[in-house]
This record gives C-alpha cells, sequence and structure tokens, in this order.
C-alpha cells in the first residue's frame, strides 16, 4: 500500500496498460479503466476543473491518500454520500468487499452514530451533496432502515437510495412500503442478469426470481424508481449486458437506469486469474454496441463530467451552486434512452449533443463576463440543438427552473445505461482518486473517496467501530 510512481501507457496490443514498480513485490501492469487509446483520447476531451469544499475535516500530512478525510487536496466535492449501515448480509457472495463473516467482525453504527454521520455530510459547504445512499452489507437487514431513510430526507437530502440485493423486499412488501413512505426515492437493485447460473456464480444462489419479485412489488405499490445494478466479470456475465437493458427498456414503468459496475478485484490474486476477470469501460462500450445490434452505438456515451456545462450555467443564471460531477473523464459513462413513436432509442439520435453541451459552456462564459442578454439568446440557442419537441418539452424547464422537481420530470421521461469503474489496489490511480464525487460517511467524522474506502480504509476504520464475529453470534444466544 505505498504510494509509486506509475505510468499508463499503450502496449504492443494497442491497449491502455498502467504499469508501476514495487521494491518489495516486483513490478505490476493492468489494464487501464480506458483500455482503448482513441477512446481514452476521446474522453480526456470531456475533462472540467472540480469544485472543491470549504471546510476540509483532515489536514494535509501524510499524502493522498493517506489523509482522506476529505482532506484540503481532494479536487471534488461530493455529489453522491453512502452511509454503510451494516456489514452483515443475507448472502454470502463471491465477490463482495463488505461481508461480517469474511471480515470476522460486525460493523454496525447505532442510529445515533448514523444520525451524526448524516448532519456531518449534509454540513459539506459550499454545496451540501444533494444524494445520499444507504449501503451494507445489506441495509434491509435492519428493521430501523425506514427511520433512516427518514431522518436523510428530514436533514435535507433530495434524494435517498437504498442499494439492496432484494431478498428482503421480494418477500416483505410491507418493509417495502415503509421505505417508500418514509423517503425512499430510488433503489439500487443487485442485477447481475437474467439467467440463474449467473447468479450462481456471483452470488451461490439462484436470485433471478427474487429479483423479478422486487420489481412486481414496485408495481404493485407504484414505486417508479429503480436502478439495475450490475456487477460486471468477463467470463461470467458479459455476454448478457444486451439483454439487461433491453429489459430494463421493456420494465421501464419501473426501471430508471442500468448501472454496469466492472468487477473490482480487492483480494490477493495472480496476474492470469485477474486477466481473465478484468473488463473495463471501453469493454462495456463495445459490448453494447455488439449486443443491441447497434440500437446503441459507442458514441452514443459520454464520459461523466460532460455534463458540468450544463450545470454551470443553469447554477450561474439562477446564482445558486449546483453539485459537479467532476470525476476524471475515465471514471465512467452514461447515455439516455428516449421512447418516441418507432421505439426507443439514444438521445443522440434526437439531439446534438456535443453541441448542445459547447453551447450551454458558452452561455456560462458569457454570465461570467456580465452579459446576461447574450446568455440568454445563447440558451434558446441551445434547445435548438434538440431535436425532438417531446425532449425540448421535458429539457426546457430544467433550464429555465433549475430545480429538482423538473429534472426528476426529465429523469422519469428517459433510462439512463451507464458504467462507472471503481478502482482497486492493481489500476488504482490517485489523479482519479482526488477527483471522486462518491463519498462515503463514517462514524470518525470523516468524509472519505469510496475507491479509497474500499481498497485501503475500509478494514481500519470498521474494526474500531465493530465487535469480532463471534462475539456478536454469542450475544444473540443470550
Amino acid at each position: 500500500m505505498k504510494v509509486l510512481d506509475a505510468k499508463v501507457f499503450v502496449d504492443l496490443d494497442d491497449k491502455v496498460k498502467i504499469s508501476k514498480a514495487c521494491d518489495v513485490h516486483g513490478s505490476f501492469v493492468d489494464t487501464y479503466t480506458f483500455s482503448n487509446p482513441e477512446l481514452y483520447e476521446w474522453a480526456e476531451k470531456y475533462g472540467y476543473a472540480g469544485s472543491t469544499i470549504e471546510n476540509p475535516r483532515t489536514g494535509t500530512n501524510e499524502g493522498c491518500p493517506f489523509d482522506c478525510g476529505i482532506c484540503p487536496n481532494h479536487k471534488s466535492h461530493t455529489v453522491l454520500a453512502i452511509i454503510d449501515v451494516t456489514n452483515r448480509c443475507n448472502l454470502e457472495c463471491p465477490i463482495c468487499f463488505a461481508n461480517a463473516a469474511t471480515a470476522g467482525y460486525v460493523y454496525e453504527p447505532t442510529s445515533n452514530d448514523i444520525e451524526k454521520i448524516i448532519q456531518n455530510l449534509s454540513s459539506n459547504s459550499p454545496v451540501p451533496p444533494p444524494a445520499l445512499q444507504f449501503s451494507g452489507g445489506e441495509p434491509t437487514i435492519r428493521d430501523d432502515l425506514p427511520s433512516l431513510v427518514k431522518s436523510a430526507k428530514n436533514s435535507g437530502f433530495r434524494h435517498v437510495e437504498v442499494n439492496t440485493n432484494g431478498i428482503r423486499l421480494s418477500k416483505d412488501a410491507e418493509f417495502f412500503k415503509r421505505l417508500i413512505d418514509a423517503g425512499m426515492d430510488t433503489m439500487y437493485l443487485q442485477f447481475d442478469g437474467l439467467d440463474d447460473s449467473v447468479y450462481q456464480k456471483t452470488r451461490g444462489l439462484p436470485l433471478l426470481q427474487a429479483k423479478m419479485n422486487v420489481l412486481e412489488n414496485a408495481r404493485k405499490l407504484g414505486f417508479q424508481s429503480i436502478v439495475l445494478v450490475m456487477t460486471l466479470v468477463r467470463g461470467v456475465n458479459d455476454h448478457q449486458l444486451g439483454t439487461v437493458v433491453d429489459f430494463a427498456l421493456k420494465n421501464s414503468d419501473v426501471v430508471r437506469c442500468v448501472n454496469v459496475q466492472p468487477v473490482s478485484i480487492t483480494g490477493r490474486i495472480d496476474s492470469q486469474a485477474r486477466d481473465a476477470m478484468r473488463i473495463n469501460t471501453t469493454d462495456f462500450m463495445e459490448l453494447i454496441q455488439d449486443q443491441t445490434s447497434g440500437l446503441i452505438k459507442i458514441g452514443d456515451f459520454f464520459p461523466v463530467p460532460s455534463v458540468i456545462p450544463v450545470a454551470n450555467a443553469v447554477g450561474k443564471m439562477k446564482s445558486k451552486n449546483y453539485v459537479l460531477f467532476s470525476t476524471m473523464p475515465w471514471c465512467g459513462v452514461g447515455t439516455f434512452m428516449v421512447e418516441g413513436k418507432n421505439g426507443w432509442v439514444p438521445i443522440t439520435r434526437l439531439a446534438n449533443v456535443d453541441k448542445f453541451l459547447k453551447t450551454m459552456d458558452g452561455v456560462y462564459h458569457d454570465l461570467l463576463e456580465g452579459h446576461k442578454l447574450r446568455a440568454k439568446v445563447r440558451t434558446l440557442a441551445a434547445v435548438r440543438h434538440v431535436k425532438a419537441s417531446f425532449i425540448k418539452e421535458i429539457l426546457w424547464p430544467v433550464l429555465r427552473s433549475g430545480s429538482y422537481d423538473a429534472l426528476g420530470r426529465f429523469m422519469r421521461k428517459v433510462v439512463m445505461i451507464g458504467c462507472m469503474h471503481f478502482m482497486d489496489p492493481y489500476n488504482f490511480d490517485l489523479q482519479r482518486l482526488e477527483k471522486c464525487v462518491i463519498h462515503y460517511g463514517l462514524p470518525d467524522g470523516t468524509i472519505r473517496p469510496f475507491c479509497a474506502v474500499n481498497t485501503i480504509h475500509r478494514a481500519k476504520v470498521e474494526k474500531k467501530y465493530s465487535v469480532p464475529y463471534e462475539m456478536w453470534k454469542k450475544s444473540l444466544q443470550k
């Protein structure tokens, strides 16, 4: 876990790789998260400066990534906050970085601890995170989860998510309803494919019917915001990307997004086995194009920070601070699918997204220079790059009002297809880490980037606030 100089380069097979050499463990070479050189350079064009928080919780002493807290060196503020409410789970997945039985201890902050974390996260200045996700372990193991959701809503989080494998919610519609009534806005549902052979490999059990039951319960309860979260593993479920996208579009009454997460390899593994599992963002884009028969093309995707010109422009127009998705451009990509008269198509078929974003960047700079009239005219011009009238009808209110409700109405009319490639020790890049916008709130008062927690800090922090697993089991018997 030393910080090493690294080199990002193109190898003889025309793949982008990252290499580093340790004086103890030798040399390591791994595929970068964007392995296609042309796509790597294309993504780089969408990089934008982030906005730091004004109240970092730790100083700059040991250097990145050991000062995480967030330290003054971090270059992005929190967009999505995460709180792990337990490391217990009702599954023992072969691929998991948060499991009590494997870890040997039970980490489960009290409701009072979690309330303090919520308040700490919401005090970020000048832009508090609008979204909070409760995760684990399996958060639905906690009977008090609905009250935690309600607490987050009462503390000002506009968007509260629950990250779940769906087992409890497939059987317990009453608990599902309690979460909805408490204010749960979105459910992140573990969804690795549409074949039980996939679940046997990734989760150790046939779980497809449980996933279907969750969707049916959502329909019965009128819940319309499920994100299908697919952990992507080469040779296990990479052949099902197109099938899952098709399934999401056919179930768009309750599904809002497919969020693909290429597997992070956090344990010890030799290079040959690692290469066999490793899959990355450009693999995802190429597989989607192939498996949807070109319905979704590589060119339909945009890197996460590409939306920053819209946030900058609308924020300047409304004299408000909006969160900036200022990740490094290689962290993830996404596109929106829109249903028209002739079926579902990517938004790029209905709008010139690049020209729209470039025009909105011009609006922002007009406003910076005090040219309000020119900015207003340019905003109208930006909408002209959108061809479909019904898209204009749902997009224009977002630009005009900048309201969360207007954005919500837009999101309910589309299905997002995205990929976020989290890092592990083998492809870790501190330049990416410094711009991470997904942060864990922890009981020690720190706020730490997602990849840093899961690769470096998790065990140390959790053990400080946990009890040994065997001791916990004995306490249940009393």
